[in-house]
C-alpha cells in the first residue's frame, strides 16, 4: 500500500503545480516567487523551506510540466488507437489542436518557452534539454514503421514551429488556419493512413 504524501510534499507539489501553469502561460519571467506562492495559498517566506533558490523552483516545474504534457499525450494516444486512428495521427492532431492554441497554461512546455531556454540558468537549461529530448521520444514512438528515427526531431521541431506560429497569429482564424495546414501537411507526409 502507498504511503500518502506528507503535508509538507502536499504544499511543495501544490507550489509546483502553480509554477508549472505560470511558466507555460508567461514564460520564464511569469514565474514570480510571491506570486506562485499566493496562488499556492501560502506567505511568500514560505518558499525557502521548499527550494533553494527559483531556479530550483523553475527546474521542477518544467520537469513537472513535461511529465503532466506526456501523460496527456499518453492518454489521448489510447484513446485515438482505441477509435482506429494511427498513434502519429493522435499525436499530431492533438499536439496541433484548437485546445493546445488557446490554452498554453496547459500544454508543451517546449512549445512555450523554447525560444527562452537558451538564456537560462544551467540547471532550468538542463531540465529544458530533457523537455526537448522527451517530446522527440514521443514523436519517434508515434512514428509509423519504416520512417528513420532522425525524422523524429524534424517532425518534433515541426510541430513546436507550427504552434508557436499559430499563438503568434493568435487564436483566430488565422492561428486555426494556420494549425490545419501544418497537421495536413505533417500527415501527408508520415502517416500511412493518410489519404495521397
Amino acid at each position: 500500500m502507498p504511503i500518502a504524501p506528507s503535508r509538507k510534499q502536499q504544499t511543495h507539489d501544490r507550489i509546483v503545480d502553480a509554477a508549472a501553469r505560470a511558466l507555460r502561460g508567461g514564460g520564464f519571467s511569469g514565474v514570480g516567487v510571491a506570486d506562485i506562492m499566493k496562488q499556492s495559498g501560502l506567505t511568500h517566506g514560505g518558499f525557502y523551506a521548499h527550494f533553494a533558490s527559483r531556479e530550483v523552483l523553475i527546474a521542477e516545474a518544467l520537469e513537472r510540466a513535461g511529465r503532466d504534457a506526456h501523460a496527456r499525450m499518453q492518454e489521448a494516444l489510447d484513446r485515438g488507437q482505441a477509435q482506429g486512428f494511427s498513434r502519429f495521427r493522435t499525436l499530431v492532431e492533438n499536439y496541433l489542436s484548437e485546445q493546445h492554441l488557446n490554452a498554453p497554461e496547459y500544454g508543451c512546455a517546449v512549445a512555450a518557452l523554447a525560444s527562452e531556454m537558451p538564456r537560462q540558468a544551467d540547471a532550468v537549461r538542463e531540465a529544458a534539454v530533457a523537455r526537448v529530448r522527451d517530446l522527440v521520444a514521443d514523436v519517434r514512438d508515434a512514428l509509423p514503421v519504416g520512417h528513420a528515427d532522425d525524422a523524429a526531431s524534424v517532425i518534433a521541431s515541426q510541430l513546436i514551429g507550427a504552434l508557436q506560429i499559430a499563438r503568434t497569429l493568435g487564436p483566430n482564424a488565422q492561428g486555426r488556419k494556420h494549425l490545419a495546414l501544418a497537421r495536413r501537411f505533417l500527415l501527408e507526409q508520415f502517416d500511412a493512413q493518410s489519404p495521397s
